[in-house]
């Protein structure tokens, strides 16, 4: 018991740092923003000038670079490395192992003749294990990504992509269920919605 007592406290040494919880293998640089009640685990890095939101799970092994913002109650499973310029909204959850990208043409030491290409990662929407999604692509909100998809152009609000180039499969309500249509119409969760000219019309949303 003693030992075990030991190990406990040495795993929980981190502590609350203003208000969050850093391990003690992972590194929070000076110049980082952390909001309250996030989480940051073992052998997390978190460069200076990026923001983590309130609420936050930054998971193992994982590493956000300078310039990237994530929003609030943001999950980022392990192995994820996330690239300058990455925009994250609230309540956005990344899989083990999602590769981020922003330069769509790299080179050694300098960065293609069009530059930092962020990715926008819009409120409550999913990235599935082991998905790849390239420079300047934008997730919409509630939207659903496929595991191992490779996600090459936009993807609209509430929609259900995967496969490798990622094509649309559906759409998903904002409780990650897929939505079945009699028509142009579908209700889930006591929510409407209307399918109309390739976008998803939520109805009588709270």
């Amino acid at each position: 018991m003693k030992l075990l007592k030991q190990v406990l406290e040495k795993l929980w040494s981190g502590a609350l740092r203003d208000n969050f919880f850093v391990h003690p293998n992972a590194l929070v640089d000076d110049g980082a923003k952390i909001g309250k009640g996030s989480r940051i685990w073992a052998f997390a890095h978190i460069l200076s000038g990026a923001r983590v939101g309130k609420e936050c799970n930054i998971c193992d092994h994982t590493f956000i670079e300078s310039g990237v913002v994530l929003g609030d109650r943001v999950t980022v499973k392990c192995g994820v490395f996330i690239w300058e310029g990455a925009i994250i909204e609230n309540d956005v959850f990344i899989g083990p192992n999602v590769t981020f990208t922003n330069d769509l043409r790299p080179r050694s030491k300098q960065y293609g003749p069009d530059g930092i290409l962020p990715i926008k990662l819009r409120k409550g929407c999913s990235i599935g294990a082991n998905a790849t999604l390239l420079p300047h692509v934008t997730i919409g909100e509630f939207a659903m990504i496929g595991a191992a998809s490779v996600v090459t152009r936009d993807v609209p609000a509430h929609a259900l992509f995967f496969g490798g180039p990622a094509r649309q499969s559906g759409w998903v309500c904002r409780c990650a269920r897929k939505l079945n249509f009699i028509g142009d119409r579908a209700n889930c969760c006591d929510i409407s919605y209307l399918a109309k000219d390739g976008k998803l019309g939520v109805e009588n949303a709270t």
